[in-house]
């Protein structure tokens, strides 16, 4: 796929092997939000045999911590957060069902193999325009975790929320191609 495509989120299991590193994507439908602190807790949850707030199957995690919702929207700046602070997570969670990720700033070898082995998706959005990003936001909800303000984990519905594959069910790695061609210039 070269050109831009339109997914919905309960979509994108199915289109996930078709989707090659470097696609523009137009995401619409669920994704959560869920960053360091609530990605611990989540971790705390499992290792006591407990259950998720959310179901992972087939979800879709967007590292990122809105800002408070001005009167008029309902959310604040939602940019992502780097990524790697999630990578010794993100390879249970993918085991688990996780489909996609979304943020910004390549991952580590596991999550890279993680990616290939559950067949999901490393996306990426835009760093450092958050305030954009916000108006793809349609809804906002606090599912788990409100006691950690901007970091707890919500539910956003998003609609063409633009974004790049970064990682491809096939362990292609953005960060690594990109590097490599400008390398040979």
């Amino acid at each position: 796929m070269s050109e831009i495509c339109e997914i919905k989120c309960e979509e994108l299991r199915a289109k996930a092997e078709n989707l090659k590193v470097g696609d523009k994507i137009l995401l619409t439908g669920v994704v959560y939000t869920a960053r360091d602190a609530a990605h611990k807790r989540f971790f705390e949850l499992l290792d006591k045999g407990e259950e998720l707030p959310i179901n992972v199957k087939d979800a879709v995690i967007y590292y990122a911590g809105p800002t408070p919702a001005p009167d008029d929207k309902p959310i604040g700046s939602c940019g992502p957060t780097t990524s790697g602070r999630m990578d010794k997570f993100a390879p249970r969670l993918l085991d688990m069902g996780l489909v996609a990720m979304i943020g910004k700033g390549e991952r580590n070898q596991q999550v890279v193999d993680a990616v290939k082995r559950n067949k999901a998706l490393y996306l990426c959005a835009t760093g450092g325009a958050g305030a954009l990003a916000c108006n793809c936001v349609k809804s906002c909800e606090v599912v788990a975790f409100e006691e950690l303000g901007c970091e707890s984990v919500k539910k956003l519905t998003v609609e063409r929320f633009p974004l790049i594959v970064a990682n491809d069910c096939e362990g292609n790695d953005l960060f690594k191609i990109g590097r490599a061609e400008f390398c040979e210039k």
